[in-house]
């Protein structure tokens, strides 16, 4: 039973190390990697390899003056938080920085000045018992960090039988303080609110699943924001003419996630394309034959093209260390620059697999939504509103060009078109199904006052006829139905493009922008 126990915790606390290898994703809820659609060759892009783990700050509160009342409360309590420490850093993304029990003025400044050395993103507190409010606010301001409050009692309740047979007062007082974790948090929440600090609590206990779930769900929007943090958006060529919905602010993204955005040559994408190798091609060609279910239809020289220009993605996103691009260009009729953008599709979703995300249209706002559904594992496809289907009460949603060859339902396809619908040239494209299951649509909308928020929706990815037209597009069902969710989706006022990714994930989002500070609205 203790191993089974063992396991169980081990599993509950490894929830964001999962998302690591391909065979334990799909023990997360909905996502389930085709083994034909991400070839080891294309797991991990150039520039995510081996990221640092997220520093989480670490250290639970308690009252100095219950030590020489109360024999072996103090450890007892200490004890509890190691169990906490413990099961946090079973995770290998995860490198956490304790400073240990804090119960008094001095040790919460020096609380503050380690998790401000050590960088730490988010800090959990641990109310292992009742405390000063002072010993708490010191670390809480200082840091300025995200901070979640851990009420958590050691077990469901007190044996009341046993306790009260215990015959010693004070032996009975010790016992009852090694569970009042609760009396603390209406005063720490009173103290924050009043100091205009953000909080977050976690209510349970010490092996409550759910609370656990809770957890780890802080700590991978943690490591989500770390990772927008750390990207590089690449922005090459040009919005498309007149979609006004597409255009944003990039110092308005890049203050509110802490991107880098770069903006990129044509020409430069050209010169690289100009040196690819015939090897390098041919090596490009067994990939796409690897991922796709290539047509007949699909002349050599259609593949060659889209090839030499995969090829050249790659090392453009390589060079500029790029963690998602988004794009559009057109080019004169017969240009090279032409040739480029309408042979683009293939690479760009051999990339998205690679979690750097490709968003044509140069939908920047969506490039970036797109990351976030990635980097939580959901994958995070670029789609649209397609049709409306109300015999089955069911959305159609896709879009041309690339899409997330992960979440593929079945091997994508690739296929040739004689015209890009809205757009110049012709050339190879994707179709694909997202995989049938629980999904998530997110859009990044920046609001009529400046500000970001996360629009979020959960919903079913069901079975059924699609659009036969070389495009990603799939069937999805919403709990409002076709008419209550278009309708409540378009009033929060996003673009037209969102990222759709697989599984319910709408409360990690959320804890994602409760971290970064952003607006967030689920329909």
């Amino acid at each position: 039973m203790k191993l089974r126990t063992r396991i169980r915790n081990w599993f509950l606390s490894s929830s964001l190390s999962i998302l690591l290898t391909a065979t334990l994703i799909v023990m997360l809820p909905g996502l389930a990697l085709t083994s034909h659609a991400v070839p080891p060759a294309i797991q991990v892009s150039q520039a995510e390899v081996n990221p640092a783990p997220v520093k989480i700050g670490l250290f639970g509160i308690g009252l100095n003056t219950y030590w020489g009342q109360f024999e072996g409360l103090r450890s007892r309590l200490e004890g509890y938080l190691k169990t906490i420490e413990t099961r946090l850093s079973s995770n290998r993304e995860v490198e956490v920085i304790s400073a240990g029990l804090v119960d008094s003025v001095e040790k919460a400044r020096d609380a503050a000045r380690l998790f401000k050395a050590r960088d730490a993103r988010i800090i959990f507190l641990y109310v292992s018992t009742y405390a000063l409010s002072s010993t708490v606010l010191p670390v809480v301001q200082e840091v300025k960090v995200p901070v979640i409050v851990l009420n958590l009692q050691p077990a469901a309740a007190i044996d009341y039988k046993w306790f009260n047979s215990l015959g010693d007062r004070g032996r009975m007082t010790g016992e009852w303080l090694a569970f009042c974790q609760a009396c603390a948090v209406p005063e720490i929440a009173s103290v924050f609110n009043r100091a205009g600090i953000d909080f977050h609590l976690v209510t349970g206990t010490l092996d409550d699943s759910q609370a656990w779930k809770e957890i780890s769900e802080w700590v991978e929007a943690a490591r989500v924001a770390r990772i927008l943090s750390q990207t590089t958006l690449g922005i090459l060529g040009h919005y498309y003419n007149g979609m006004l919905d597409v255009y944003s602010d990039p110092t308005g993204l890049a203050a509110g996630l802490g991107l880098h955005i770069e903006f990129l040559e044509m020409a430069e994408l050209k010169a690289i394309r100009q040196r690819v190798t015939r090897k390098e091609i041919e090596a490009k060609i067994r990939e796409m034959k690897s991922v796709f279910q290539i047509l007949p239809e699909c002349s050599p020289a259609e593949i060659e093209r889209a090839a030499r220009t995969a090829c050249a993605l790659d090392r453009l996103v390589a060079e500029k260390k790029l963690g998602c691009v988004a794009y559009y260009y057109e080019g004169t009729p017969g240009s090279e620059e032409e040739d480029i953008v309408t042979s683009m599709i293939a690479g760009n979703s051999l990339l998205t697999a690679r979690h750097v995300p490709m968003a044509g249209e140069c939908e920047v706002k969506n490039a970036v939504a797109m990351k976030i559904m990635d980097a939580f594992g959901a994958g995070g496809s670029f789609t649209e509103f397609y049709a409306m289907d109300f015999n089955q009460d069911v959305v159609l949603m896709g879009h041309d060009g690339p899409g997330h060859v992960g979440i593929a339902e079945g091997q994508p396809l690739l296929k040739p078109l004689g015209v890009f619908h809205g757009k110049p040239g012709r050339g190879l494209s994707i179709e694909m199904k997202v995989k049938n299951g629980p999904v998530t649509l997110l859009s990044v909308v920046q609001t009529r006052d400046g500000e970001l928020k996360l629009l979020v929706a959960e919903g079913e990815s069901v079975p059924g006829p699609i659009l036969e037209i070389g495009n990603t597009n799939s069937r999805y069902k919403f709990p409002l139905g076709v008419k209550g969710f278009i309708e409540a989706w378009s009033k929060e006022g996003p673009a037209h493009h969102c990222a759709v990714g697989v599984g319910h994930i709408a409360s990690k989002i959320q804890k994602l922008a409760a971290i970064m500070g952003l607006k967030f609205v689920r329909v």
